[in-house]
C-alpha cells in the first residue's frame, strides 16, 4: 500500500534510516524473523537473486492457501527491494481503523482496487486478531450502537478497560466462529452486526459496499475469486524493477557498498 510493494516495511532504525516498524498503522504486526529465515535460505542457495519484495508477496500467496483461502495463480516475481523507509508517510497510504468508508475506499482506489476489491481484501480480517487498542473506541465510554449487545459484551470482556496497555497481550480475534480460516463468515459476522473494528462494520452502512458483503456473505466461492484478484493487484503495486532499488543480501538493512 505504501508508496510500492518493495519490502519498505522489513527495514530496521539505522543509517538515517527510521523504521515504518514504528508507526502506528503497523501496530501489532510482528514475527518478521521468518522472513528472515528465508532469506537465509535463499542467500545460501542463490545469492542476491530473490528480492526481499518478492519473498513477502509470495509467502502471502502460499499462506493464503494454508489458511483455507483460495490458490491465487499467476503472482509475477522480479520485484525489487527499495532502499529507503517511507515512515514518514504512511498515514497518507495505510487506512486507520476508524477512517470513513469513503476514503478507505480512496486509498484503495489509488492503487488501482476497487469497491469490490477493497471489500474483498478487508476480508482478510476473516483470521488473526486485534489488540484492544484498535477496539476500545467502540466500547468506551459508550458502546457503538450499531454492535450486537451480545457481542459488545464478549468484548469488553477481552478489553475491560478503556486504557489499555499496548504492551500487554490484551486482544479479541477477529472471527470467533472459523479464526483460523480466510472464509465468509467475517461477511455472516458483519450482517449480524459482529465486526470488530469500526472500518469492518462500516462496509454494511455504506450503499456502495453493502451489495458485496451481502453477496460475499452468501458464496465463499465468489469471495475467494474477488480475494485472490485483489491481492494480485495489491502485489503489483507499482513495483521497483530493472536498475530501480536493489535486491538486499539482508532483508533488514540496506546493502552497504
Amino acid at each position: 500500500m505504501v508508496k510500492s510493494c518493495d519490502a519498505s516495511l522489513l527495514l530496521e532504525t539505522s543509517n538515517g534510516i527510521i523504521s515504518e516498524k514504528i508507526s502506528k498503522r503497523n501496530f501489532g504486526m510482528r514475527n518478521f524473523k521468518y522472513v528472515d529465515v528465508i532469506k537465509e535460505a535463499l542467500e545460501s542457495e542463490c545469492p542476491m537473486t530473490v528480492s526481499c519484495a518478492d519473498i513477502i508477496a509470495l509467502s502471502a500467496r502460499d499462506g493464503v492457501p494454508l489458511l483455507g483461502g483460495p490458490s491465487i495463480e499467476g503472482m509475477k516475481t522480479g520485484r525489487r527491494d527499495s532502499k529507503e523507509s517511507y515512515n514518514s508517510v504512511i498515514e497518507d497510504f495505510i487506512p486507520n481503523h476508524n477512517d470513513t468508508m469513503s476514503l478507505v475506499l480512496a486509498q484503495f482506489q489509488n492503487i488501482g482496487i476497487d469497491g469490490e476489491g477493497t471489500v474483498a481484501l478487508l476480508g482478510a480480517h476473516s483470521v488473526g486478531r486485534v489488540h484492544c487498542v484498535n477496539i476500545v473506541n467502540r466500547l468506551y465510554p459508550n458502546t457503538d450502537p450499531t454492535l450486537d449487545p451480545d457481542y459488545a459484551t464478549y468484548l469488553k470482556g477481552r478489553c475491560p478497560t478503556p486504557q489499555p496497555d499496548p504492551k500487554e497481550v490484551e486482544y479479541a480475534r477477529n472471527d470467533r466462529e472459523t479464526p483460523m480460516v480466510i472464509d465468509n463468515m467475517y461477511y455472516k459476522n458483519l450482517l449480524n452486526h459482529k465486526g470488530l473494528l469500526l472500518i469492518d462494520q462500516q462496509l454494511t452502512s455504506d450503499t456502495s459496499t453493502y451489495p458485496f458483503v451481502e453477496k460475499m456473505a452468501s458464496d465463499n466461492s465468489y469471495f475467494h475469486d474477488a480475494f485472490s484478484k485483489a491481492l494480485l493487484l495489491l502485489s503489483e503495486n507499482n513495483p521497483l524493477t530493472g536498475d530501480e532499488g536493489e535486491i538486499r543480501r539482508d532483508c533488514r538493512y540496506v546493502n552497504q557498498e
